[in-house]
């Protein structure tokens, strides 16, 4: 089995729709980078736009994930596994999040997927942040390239959405293409569906470089789509939920649920 390149690219949009109390909906481009969090060093040997724990177009650096130090990013991934009672797999351990670009850093979800031996997914950690400064994990066991899972919603994300309700997860990933869907449910309704779809492709020079010049807020834009599709939603009079104290540092469950074709 050939080895994947220690950094990708990845390319798309996301797609954001509210059902409930009323409809809305955005799409917007993102850029993001998937990491194998073992070969860091040889991820920055592939561009000279990227690099980790250094200034850079484009970089990564330990401490705004795991243990929000910059220590080792495995033990912290499969402590998380096994908080929730999921053996970590033995194989690679890739993170997919948004870059730092130049001088700034938030990625309101970011994927640590765990392959087996075989190179099959095994499992999943959802990191969830939100703009307070504070995140949440959510665990899942995979089935392969295609898994759906459901787990209790049991993070702030939204002021305009109470922490109630359930998150339906929908992953498909291969070599070429990742996909996400988030539908949070309430009462057995849909409120919300959040996604993602984005191309692979291996980071070069050429990759990032097109980014920078088509995308030049790719990482900062993600922050001000957020607080103005948040001001939409207050002058069109959605109810604001104060942010409750987050009392629970350890990983929500996600049970595997069935796929239907």
């Amino acid at each position: 089995m050939t080895a994947s390149p220690a950094l990708i690219v990845h390319r798309g949009h996301t797609t954001h729709r509210r059902f409930q109390p009323f409809s809305s909906s955005f799409r917007y481009k993102v850029a993001m980078i998937d990491l194998d969090v073992d070969r860091l060093e040889e991820a920055t040997c592939q561009t000279g736009l990227f690099a980790v724990e250094k200034p850079a177009l484009f970089g990564f650096r330990r401490k705004d994930h795991g243990e929000l130090r910059p220590t080792s990013l495995r033990p912290w991934a499969e402590a998380q596994f096994q908080k929730a009672g999921i053996p970590p797999p033995s194989g690679e351990l890739r993170l997919i999040t948004f870059p730092r670009h130049l001088f700034y850093k938030f990625s309101p979800i970011s994927l640590w997927i765990a392959f087996d031996s075989n190179g099959a997914p095994a499992a999943i950690l959802y990191e969830v942040r939100n703009t307070f400064g504070e995140r949440h994990t959510y665990a899942a066991e995979l089935n392969g390239r295609w898994s759906r899972h459901a787990a209790t919603k049991s993070f702030h994300v939204s002021p305009f959405m109470d922490v109630t309700g359930q998150y339906k997860f929908s992953l498909q990933i291969d070599q070429h293409e990742l996909r996400l869907g988030v539908t949070t449910m309430k009462d057995t309704q849909p409120i919300h569906m959040a996604s993602l779809a984005t191309r692979l492709s291996p980071a070069s020079d050429l990759a990032l470089g097109a980014i920078a010049v088509s995308m030049p807020f790719s990482t900062i834009g993600v922050t001000i789509a957020i607080h103005w599709e948040a001001l939409k939603l207050w002058l069109r009079g959605a109810r604001y939920h104060s942010k409750p104290e987050k009392v629970d540092d350890a990983p929500t469950p996600a049970k595997p649920a069935e796929i239907r074709s």
